[in-house]
């Protein structure tokens, strides 16, 4: 067979897309990469139609058995070719033999590492993304085989530096207030947004614990209802917590807003220990942004 052979895992490697949709009525999460940025690049630069990818926290190692391109973008994970540094945010020709590593995070917390025309794998509920708390997909372990079709190119194709992502420690996320801000009196707000807030231990894709000033809501809680991703919910202890692609379904903690996607998964790259402040964003200019990032991967031309 052609495709790569695990020979080290790393940490909490996974494969995954954007995620399944329509099936939260079934209690089942939309999981998918958690930074789409750094995942249409890399499906952009192979001309892949929204294919599935490896998703890589670190460590990762892997040998080709035959030749294909593959492009990685995302995290500063020291990627390296047959022990050779390379660049990212590009594609590259590997030919049978090559050992492909991420052994050392530099900046950034996820890479993706995509191939020519997708790994060959079966969809589950319409999507590959992986999700273990519902047992859907596992990630990878030692000796695990992905497949793909062969594809021979000495084509490279590059991201222009202008939209190569860099990772800070600190970020500033835009959030549209909620239609449960009444919840919240205004003090409470001023304070919300005046704050500083760190990333803690109890963070992971289904949400992010956050630590910095108490928010208080005025009501106990609410009946339990669906939950957007970047849903902010303020529970008891009034410690923000920011859902992402692995949240719960439903929930009933009242919520100050929403976060705008595009900045989740800027988020996404963000470690234990870095800080967040949150800034309003109007709905028609919030709908302005999302619709031009996505628009970017829909031209033909990388640029």
């Amino acid at each position: 067979m052609n495709g790569f052979k695990v020979l080290k895992t790393g940490i909490f490697t996974t494969i995954q897309d954007q995620g399944r949709k329509g099936f939260k009525h079934l209690g089942i999460t939309q999981s998918g990469v958690m930074d789409e940025y750094a995942y249409l690049w890399s499906q952009k630069l192979l001309e892949n139609q929204n294919g599935n990818t490896i998703e890589i926290m670190v460590g990762l190692k892997l040998e080709a058995t035959a030749h294909t391109s593959i492009a990685v973008c995302g995290a500063d994970l020291n990627f390296q070719i047959n022990g050779k540094p390379q660049p990212t945010w590009q594609t590259h020709n590997i030919k049978k033999g090559d050992v492909l590593s991420f052994p050392k995070r530099i900046a950034g917390q996820r890479a993706y590492l995509a191939v020519k025309g997708a790994f060959l794998l079966k969809k589950v509920y319409g999507s590959y993304a992986t999700t273990l708390k519902e047992n859907i997909g596992s990630k990878l372990t030692r000796d695990d085989f992905l497949e793909f079709d062969t594809y021979s190119s000495s084509e490279i194709r590059r991201v222009k530096k202008t939209y190569i992502s860099s990772y800070p420690k600190h970020l500033t996320l835009r959030l549209l207030l909620s239609y449960q801000e009444n919840y919240f009196f205004q003090k409470e707000q001023e304070k919300f947004f005046n704050s500083s807030y760190e990333i803690t231990l109890q963070s992971d894709r289904m949400g992010a614990k956050l630590k910095g000033k108490a928010i208080t809501a005025n009501t106990i809680g609410i009946i339990s209802e669906g939950i957007a991703f970047g849903s902010v919910q303020i529970p008891k202890d009034g410690q923000p917590i920011l859902l992402l692609k692995e949240r719960q379904t439903i929930g009933g903690y009242p919520k100050i807003g929403t976060v705008l996607a595009i900045d989740c998964f800027r988020f996404s790259q963000l470690a234990v220990g870095d800080t967040v402040n949150f800034e309003k964003i109007d709905l028609e200019s919030a709908k302005e942004k999302v619709l031009k990032f996505y628009e970017r991967f829909k031209k033909k031309k990388e640029a």
